[in-house]
C-alpha cells in the first residue's frame, strides 16, 4: 500500500512537477490577496491572455520566451492605464478590448509561424516537461515577488485600500501601481511553464477569494491563501497521476471545489447568525 502511495515519487518528472507547482504556489497566493483587495482580477486576466504575441514574437527574433512574455504583459498593463485615463470607456471595457486584441494576434502569431513550440503547452502549460532551467527561472521569480511583498506589504496594503492616503502618507502613488504590475506581470510569466495562460489566473484569483471569505485580517489571509495553494498544487499533482489527467487543471479544479465548500460554509454561517439575532 505504501509502495502505491510513494510510486508518484519514483519519477524525475513527477518529482519535477511537485517542486514547480509548490514554487509558483508561494508568490500566486500572497499576490492573490492584493489582487482581491485592489479589485484587479481582471487586470490579471488580461496580462495572461496578452503575454501570447509576446511569446511568439520572442520566438521569431530569437530572444528567450520569457523575455518576450514579460514585454508583452507590461505592453498590455501599460496600455490599458493610457485608454482608460484619456477615454471615456470604463478600465474593464479598455482591458477586454485590449487583451482580447492582444490574445487573438498572438494565436494568429503562433499558428502562422511553424515553431516546436505546442500552442495547448502554452495556453494550458506543461509541467510534466519543464527542465530544471525552468525551476531556476520560477524559482528566481518567485523569490524576487515574495520578498518584495512581505518587506513592503503594509505599503502595497493602504495603496490597495485607500490610495488617496497612501499618497498623504508619502507613498509615491505611481511607483506601488506600477510596482503591482511589474510583479503580477513578472508572477503571470512565472506560471506559463507549470500552468500555462488560461489556467495561471486561477492560482492568480482563487486562493486570495477563498481566504476572504474565512478572514478579514490581511496577514491570516495571506497564511490562509498560501496554505490552501499549497495543499491544492500538491494534491493535484499527486492525484493527476492517477487519475490519468493534466496536473494543471486538475490543481485549479481542487482550489475552485475548495471555494465551493467555503462559500457555502460562509452563507450558511450568516444564515445561522442571522436567525439568531
Amino acid at each position: 500500500m505504501i509502495e502505491i502511495l510513494l510510486f508518484p515519487f519514483e519519477f524525475e518528472f513527477m518529482r519535477k512537477a511537485f517542486i514547480i507547482s509548490l514554487v509558483i504556489s508561494v508568490p500566486a497566493s500572497l499576490f492573490s490577496c492584493f489582487l482581491i483587495l485592489k479589485g484587479w482580477a481582471l487586470i490579471g486576466d488580461a496580462i495572461s491572455h496578452a503575454v501570447l504575441p509576446g511569446i511568439a514574437l520572442a520566438y521569431i527574433f530569437g530572444v528567450p520566451l520569457f523575455f518576450g512574455a514579460f514585454c508583452a504583459g507590461i505592453f498590455c498593463a501599460l496600455s490599458s492605464g493610457f485608454l482608460s485615463q484619456n477615454s471615456r470607456l470604463k478600465e474593464d471595457t479598455v482591458m477586454g478590448i485590449v487583451f482580447s486584441g492582444l490574445f487573438g494576434l498572438g494565436l494568429i502569431l503562433s499558428t502562422a509561424v511553424k515553431t516546436e513550440m505546442h500552442l495547448d503547452h502554452i495556453l494550458f502549460g506543461n509541467i510534466l516537461g519543464i527542465s530544471l532551467l525552468d525551476i531556476f527561472i520560477t524559482g528566481s521569480i518567485a523569490i524576487l515577488v515574495t520578498v518584495i511583498l512581505i518587506l513592503k506589504q503594509s505599503d502595497f496594503l493602504l495603496h490597495s485600500f485607500d490610495p488617496v492616503q497612501a499618497q498623504i502618507a508619502g507613498l509615491n502613488k505611481r511607483v506601488l501601481n506600477y510596482g503591482l504590475l511589474v510583479m503580477l506581470a513578472l508572477t503571470i510569466v512565472s506560471t506559463l511553464s507549470s500552468v500555462g495562460i488560461i489556467l495561471s489566473i486561477g492560482l492568480l484569483i482563487t486562493p486570495g477569494a477563498i481566504a476572504f471569505l474565512i478572514t478579514k485580517q490581511f496577514k491570516i489571509m495571506m497564511l490562509i491563501a498560501l496554505f490552501v495553494t499549497l495543499i491544492s498544487s500538491f494534491f493535484g499533482v499527486y492525484l493527476s497521476f492517477f487519475i490519468d489527467s493534466a496536473p494543471a487543471p486538475t490543481i485549479i479544479l481542487i482550489l475552485s471545489v475548495i471555494f465551493i465548500f467555503v462559500f457555502l460554509f460562509a452563507q450558511i454561517k450568516d444564515l445561522v447568525i442571522t436567525k439568531t439575532l
